[in-house]
């Protein structure tokens, strides 16, 4: 008996991989974009088994009914009473220029959120700095202070950050502090303990675990950096409260861009925090001072742009695409992962066919091998269709940034792949205006003034075998 069941193990093996490849085929091909579900199908077909047990894991953008019903909620709820407190003339819909009123619309049809004038922008790109100008609101906190961020370290920008919300919370401020379970793991264990002795609430985004995997995927994160305080400051960007050298010598100290406001869109920044929070911990602040009357503080007209794996609608890759075609002149791009799908090439690609001056900016050295094998696989067909691909040498360029003409630009935390893209919780902020544009714009440049061209005729030349290594990472890249 035992011989012919060994006998027969080849043919049941060999039987069950033709079953997990029928079986997972429609299951897959339902998956969006259809690069995805090549990817998927690729590896379902060669390697079953694994396939099988992968797609298990992080094949499907589950978040799991009690979250997704708390999002609902809070979503409603939050953006109800922000808006409400906005809904002065001069804030909601201020004029823009009419070249962007198609992307005004297509946004808030999107993400739900309007347009908000009566804005003050500041930038910082320099890593201390934007801590300092943090700590700075921290500590003239009155009513309340929010923090919603991926990564948090308990090393020396993690503990002055830690410090400073302890001095608010001790004077009587209320402080809730959201962070990423597994991003900000270090800062869970090691000073989330102090500060709730000290009275902050402090609640991890997105649980892992075991168990948690069958309700929901393991890989799915919040992505988002986000301050609120008072409910009259944010501060957000693609900067984590982490020292600048927390990607290791390899890649050099990380090149971050944090963005300052001040003025109504404040309010809708603070009902993005609200909705993770009840998400998260089941409980809605309500609290009188969340939502002061705004005020106008500055000429910038904003627009937030959250988006996540619960988003149908995939909002911040339609509001990029979206952006790219309606360049006229020129598109700086800055980003630290670049493995984006073929609707955002495409776009990149009949822009500069048309002739528009498209400037990538990308890491030299990328933290991640194979992501950074992905996107130079990209690079050609670029460089062949006239856009000017610059290698940035001073640091990690982290920094995800768009800036289209004089007209407007594009700041937060999202990258352009296919984790910001459908995966992870991002938040980003369309900025309207000649003057926040150009601004932004020379930050920029000085990226690009520390950065190398590369040539399309050097690059063309390069030998075979990197070629095909990069052409093998790219067809991992709709999983990256």
């Amino acid at each position: 008996m035992t011989a012919t069941v060994i006998a027969w193990l080849p043919t049941a093996y060999l039987v069950s991989e033709w079953v997990i490849r029928i079986a997972m085929t429609p299951v897959v091909v339902r998956r969006r974009p259809p690069t995805n579900a090549l990817a998927w199908l690729a590896i379902v077909y060669f390697l079953p088994w694994a396939g099988l047990v992968a797609y298990a894991l992080v094949g499907e953008r589950r978040l799991g009914r009690l979250r997704l019903r708390r999002r609902r909620e809070a979503a409603h709820a939050c953006r109800a009473r922000g808006l409400s407190r906005a809904a002065q003339q001069y804030v909601i819909r201020p004029a823009v220029a009419p070249e962007q009123d198609d992307l005004v619309m297509l946004t808030e049809r999107l993400s739900g959120l309007p347009v908000q004038g009566g804005n003050a922008v500041g930038y910082e790109a320099d890593t201390d700095r934007a801590v300092d100008k943090l700590i700075t609101d921290l500590d003239a906190a009155a009513d309340h202070a929010h923090l919603l961020f991926y990564i948090m370290r308990a090393d020396g920008t993690g503990r002055r950050v830690a410090d400073a919300l302890t001095r608010a919370a001790q004077r009587g401020v209320r402080v809730r502090v959201l962070l990423d379970a597994v991003g900000a793991e270090p800062a869970l264990r090691v000073l989330a303990p102090t500060l709730r002795r000290a009275g902050v609430e402090v609640a991890a985004a997105l649980p892992a675990g075991v168990l948690r995997q069958w309700f929901r995927r393991l890989d799915l994160r919040n992505h988002r950096k986000l301050a609120v305080i008072d409910g009259r400051v944010a501060h957000t960007g693609s900067q984590n409260l982490v020292d600048a050298d927390y990607g290791g010598r390899r890649a050099g100290p990380w090149r971050d861009l944090m963005v300052r406001i001040e003025g109504p869109a404040v309010a809708t920044l603070q009902a993005v925090f609200l909705e993770d929070w009840f998400a998260e911990t089941g409980r809605l602040p309500d609290e009188p001072g969340l939502f002061p009357r705004p005020e106008a503080r500055g000429p910038t007209a904003v627009q937030p742009v959250p988006s996540g794996p619960d988003d149908p609608r995939d909002t911040f890759r339609s509001v990029v695409i979206a952006s790219l075609y309606e360049a006229q002149r020129r598109v700086i791009i800055t980003t630290p992962y670049f493995v984006p799908d073929d609707g955002v090439v495409q776009a990149m690609r009949l822009n500069a066919l048309r002739g528009v001056r498209i400037d990538l900016v990308v890491p030299r050295r990328c933290d991640h091998v194979l992501a950074g094998a992905a996107a130079a696989a990209r690079y050609g067909d670029l460089l062949d269709a006239g856009v000017t691909v610059h290698q940035h040498g001073a640091g990690l360029l982290h920094a995800k940034t768009m800036s289209v003409d004089d007209a407007f630009a594009l700041v937060g935390s999202g990258n352009l792949d296919s984790r910001s893209f459908f995966l992870n919780f991002e938040l980003s902020l369309i900025l309207y205006g000649a003057e926040a544009t150009g601004r932004l714009r020379a930050a920029q440049e000085a990226y690009i003034a520390e950065s190398a061209a590369l040539s399309r005729r050097a690059w063309a030349q390069q030998p075979a075998w990197k070629q095909t290594a990069r052409s093998i990472a790219a067809l991992a890249g709709p999983l990256l």
